[in-house]
Parts: C-alpha cells; sequence; structure tokens
C-alpha cells in the first residue's frame, strides 16, 4: 500500500488530466496506512521481532534499527501532514461517499504552503530510506546468504545446502 501511495503521489504531480482522480484514491489510503501502520506498530510492541543475526556487526544493527524505526516514523507521520495539509487548504478529506474526516489545523494557506512541502520531503526520505533498506535487505539474502530474511518473514527462507 505504501509503495502504491508513493507511486500515486508522483503521478499527481506529473498528471494534471488524472489529478482529481487519484486523489480521490490517494486520501482514503493515506488513512487506511495511519490506522494499518498504528496497529503494525502496536502489535510490534508486544511481539517484538527476533534478534539480529550474530553475524551481523553491531554497526550494522544500529543503522537496520534505526531505519527500522524511521520507516515508522515516516509511515506515522505521512497520513498526518496530508491530513493537515488539506485540513490548512480546507479541502474535504473524503474517506467514502459522505464519510469526511473533520479538520485537524484551522485553515491557513501559509501553513498549507508549509505543509505541503514537508509533505515531498518526507515521501522522497521516505522512499530512499525504504531503498536502501530493501537494498541491505536483498544483500543479506542473495549475496551473504546469512538468514537475516528470517528475521522480517512470517515462513522460513531456506538457506544454501551445506555438504552438497
Amino acid at each position: 500500500m505504501i509503495l502504491t501511495m508513493l507511486f500515486i503521489g508522483v503521478a499527481m504531480v506529473a498528471s494534471l488530466a488524472d489529478y482529481h482522480l487519484l486523489v480521490s484514491i490517494h486520501r482514503p489510503l493515506g488513512i487506511a496506512i495511519l490506522v494499518l501502520v498504528i496497529i503494525r506498530y502496536v502489535n510490534r510492541r508486544l511481539n517484538p521481532p527476533p534478534e539480529f543475526i550474530a553475524t551481523m556487526p553491531a554497526e550494522e544493527r544500529i543503522v537496520a534499527h534505526a531505519s527500522e524505526m524511521m520507516m515508522y516514523a515516516m509511515m506515522f507521520a505521512m497520513p498526518l501532514i496530508g491530513w493537515a495539509m488539506l485540513s490548512a487548504a480546507r479541502y474535504p478529506i473524503v474517506l467514502y461517499g459522505p464519510i469526511h474526516l473533520p479538520p485537524i489545523l484551522p485553515h491557513s494557506p501559509m501553513l498549507y504552503a508549509v505543509l505541503r512541502k514537508t509533505h515531498t520531503i518526507v515521501a522522497y526520505l521516505f522512499f530512499t530510506t525504504f531503498i536502501a533498506h530493501f537494498s541491505a535487505i536483498l544483500f543479506h539474502t542473495l549475496i551473504l546468504r546469512d538468514g537475516l530474511i528470517d528475521r522480517m518473514v512470517p515462513w522460513r527462507v531456506r538457506g544454501p545446502e551445506i555438504g552438497n
């Protein structure tokens, strides 16, 4: 859902013809992501992930944990910034049909401009963090084959057979 949101956001900026259709998808999807991120974070606090693999250097563990926390923070902040931005512009936040979210900020064109820029910057930062995190996962899974992926997925990934 999050990658879809990033691509919809880019398409909204690039395509004036489809802007209203894309916004009508972007808004409720953003709120759905906010709800799911809250649920996911609570679940993570109640059921912490397994420890990092023993062969992973301490510096790499720090960076991996920091990128995970940054992504959680941005996944939480992005929908709130979007909601605040639309509130400051006095745009309705339509979830579905007659169901609207209330504004969370007063009308302010200056605040809207700041929040719009902030929304864009955080989106780019999130995409960059995601790509770096994903690249590290691919490196560990495909090159090092150290089983780090098993920490993240609910099924066991088969490692290289030893002794064959």
